[in-house]
């Protein structure tokens, strides 16, 4: 029988000094300072969530931990730097054998050490998604797949198809079904190079980042010594934004926790929003379950947002069924203003109002660094960007690119201004390139073949471009696009001129475009929303030259024409989705197109599935609980649309659960 030996703990050099019940609130002291064993701290919004993590790290240093003891798992780099720089500020003692970072960087060391049992060695290399998509490219060709007859998805979207299945646990076919329904035909082809892609990995010794996480967890599930060492190493394990973990996320914590260390979970269920990439708030609501001992702790004061909106945060999402009951209070006393609803009269009314009311702001003193626009999906903003472009208001996005400057709306613009300008050799290679099995080389060469029929410097666009370009010389797997290709741009002719500009783009998307997303992009239907929305934005232009002017000033360097560099230091007005926008405050927040089909998103309305409901409510709170002082909710009453003419909007459902007198109603005229 083995002796028992304990080792003692060396002198500590001094503590932090910290008055604990001082520096924290009621209900993040009782966090902060709860005994060993698992709890659960669901932290509301603005309620002082990192504040609480690092204190409890304090904390358990206070009390002598032994920080290689401590595991400090989060989401990103900069929020475990910004702890760890919190906790180094409270506690004057050497931290460089505690363990924090992100789940992949974590997931990276236990590798590491451990490389060998699951097939690598310690020399691995991580792959970035250009490598990725190099070899899952290898992989294809070398599992002979015949592409030639249909679109094979690209190398992104096989990222996407295959990180899903790993994160989820959800089969390929039940996938492929739910998300990817027109690649269904491919599900034998796809399984095959799914094997393909994982041995292939093996044999170079390579893992991507979902390897990061699968492989360890493999690891503590095949070997449970190799479990046992970090069980015991790790006796405090302190996870952020629980709400965001996936399924392997979860078990893995499960697994180095172990049934005797201690586990302190830090989320909000209100704030799970992102369950189209893996997400699953079930963690966080079952978690009382999966450890019945576990305490629950709710940090509902708020130090972000004037009572008046928090007052309207809690009425939107008192409605979901399934949540932690809370109600933030607010520290600030009252506002300036109750949030307004502001109906406009048109899409472009709306871009007007939110452009004066910032000019307005700002003469009152506010920064326009302290506004934000925010918005459901991306292609909503697009009004907004060009009001504020045409007033020079700087803005900047963090939702992405501007909305001309992204490749499906920059392929599109390519159709356009090869048909006006048929000696554009850039829009033309643009197109070739589109093509499967073409690259720069026969792109060159079909412009040749395009150069020797001595028509590209004529002024009127031919009658029919099939008729001279079928006969180019393409790979026997570009074949069938080419053809519908050429037979495209046929449709953006007549009589020597060119159809509307919104009957263009039209053609364009349902010719050859929305097949060529829906195999290139794993976001397809946003970006078909996009050109949805440039076809809408379009009808108003009668000359493509004007239209195509209009693009170019777009997309210009930040707006201006010119090309002139903004000024690294001034102050820009943020533009941005709701999901981007999490984590972020500003003073004023702008929230935009509050209408059926925008927000909530038509894709939901369309379903009785109540979890993804519930889910787009949680984004509409995200959105309000961004703002610390006046919130403005907008949407136009008329949405011009191109197939069936205009429309009377419905205001957004998520209204209805919004008490009158939590919303004052604003009635903007126009001054002609």
């Amino acid at each position: 029988m083995a002796r028992q030996y304990q080792l003692n703990k060396g002198p500590r050099k001094g503590g932090s000094g910290i008055d604990y019940e001082a520096e924290l609130n009621e209900q993040q002291y009782a966090a902060v300072s709860s005994p060993p064993g698992p709890a659960l701290v669901i932290a509301g919004a603005g309620s002082g969530k990192t504040r609480t993590l690092t204190y409890r790290v304090a904390y358990l240093l206070d009390q002598g931990v032994d920080p290689r003891s401590l595991l400090l798992l989060t989401f990103t780099n900069k929020a475990a730097r910004e702890m760890m720089e919190r906790v180094r500020e409270l506690v004057p003692m050497d931290l460089s054998e505690l363990w924090s970072g992100t789940f992949h960087a974590i997931g990276n060391r236990i590798l590491r050490r451990h490389a060998e049992e699951v097939g690598l060695t310690r020399s691995f290399s991580i792959m970035d998604r250009d490598d990725q998509k190099s070899l899952l490219n290898t992989v294809v060709a070398e599992c002979e797949i015949d592409t030639k007859q249909r679109r094979f998805p690209k190398a992104d979207v096989l990222i996407s198809i295959f990180s899903l299945v790993e994160n989820t646990g959800v089969a390929l076919e039940k996938l492929l079904q739910e998300r990817y329904p027109y690649f269904e035909e491919w599900a034998e082809d796809l399984a095959k190079v799914g094997s393909a892609y994982t041995a292939k990995k093996l044999e170079t010794n390579s893992v991507d980042f979902d390897d990061l996480l699968i492989l360890p967890l493999r690891l503590f599930q095949q070997n449970e010594e190799v479990g046992a060492l970090y069980q015991k190493r790790f006796h405090y394990l302190l996870v952020d934004e629980y709400q965001d973990t996936n399924a392997v996320q979860s078990e893995l914590i499960h697994l180095l926790a172990g049934p005797e260390n201690s586990v302190m979970v830090v989320g909000d269920d209100a704030q799970s929003i992102y369950s189209w990439r893996g997400a699953d708030m079930e963690n966080i609501l079952s978690f009382p379950k999966r450890y019945p001992n576990a305490k629950v702790f709710k940090i509902e004061t708020n130090y972000r947002s004037v009572p008046e909106v928090l007052s309207l945060s809690n009425a939107a999402i008192s409605a979901n069924q399934k949540q932690f009951e809370k109600n933030l209070r607010a520290v600030r006393t009252g506002g300036v203003m109750t949030p307004a609803l502001v109906p406009l009269e048109d899409p472009r009314s709306q871009a007007e109002f939110v452009a004066q009311r910032m000019l307005e702001l700002r003469d009152e003193g506010i920064e326009l660094k302290e506004m934000a626009v925010l918005y459901r999906a991306h292609h909503q903003s697009l009004e907004v960007q060009m009001e504020l472009t045409s007033r020079g208001i700087p803005f900047e996005i963090t939702s992405g690119l501007r909305f001309f400057e992204q490749a499906h709306i920059k392929d599109v613009a390519a159709f356009l201004r090869f048909v006006t300008n048929r000696r554009d050799e850039v829009s033309f290679k643009r197109l070739c390139l589109m093509l499967p099995g073409v690259g720069a080389a026969t792109a060159n060469k079909l412009w040749q073949s395009w150069l020797k029929l001595g028509i590209s410097r004529e002024e009127a666009p031919p009658p029919s471009f099939s008729k001279l370009m079928l006969g180019f010389s393409v790979p026997a797997k570009a074949r069938k696009d080419w053809e519908q290709l050429c037979y495209t741009l046929d449709e953006l002719v007549v009589d020597g001129g060119y159809v509307p500009p919104s009957e263009m783009i039209t053609s364009i998307l349902e010719g050859v475009y929305d097949e060529f997303m829906k195999a290139s992009f794993d976001n397809y239907e946003n970006r078909r929303q996009d050109i949805e929305q440039l076809i809408i934005y379009a009808e108003p232009f009668d000359d493509i030259f004007e239209l195509l002017g209009q693009l170019s000033l777009m997309s210009s360097v930040d707006g201006d024409p010119s090309g002139r560099q903004a000024d690294p230091d001034e102050e820009k007005v943020c533009l941005s989705s709701i999901h981007q926008a999490k984590g972020l405050e500003w003073k004023v927040v702008f929230l935009i197109w509050m209408t059926d089909g925008m927000f909530p998103n038509g894709r939901v309305l369309e379903t009785d599935d109540l979890d993804m409901f519930e889910e787009e409510r949680r984004l509409f709170y995200v959105a309000l609980t961004r703002a610390k002082d006046e919130l403005y909710l907008t949407y136009p009453q008329i949405n011009p649309k191109s197939y069936s003419g205009d429309i009377i909007t419905r205001p957004s459902r998520f209204l209805d659960d919004c008490p009158e007198s939590l919303l004052e109603t604003w009635e903007v005229g126009s001054a002609w």
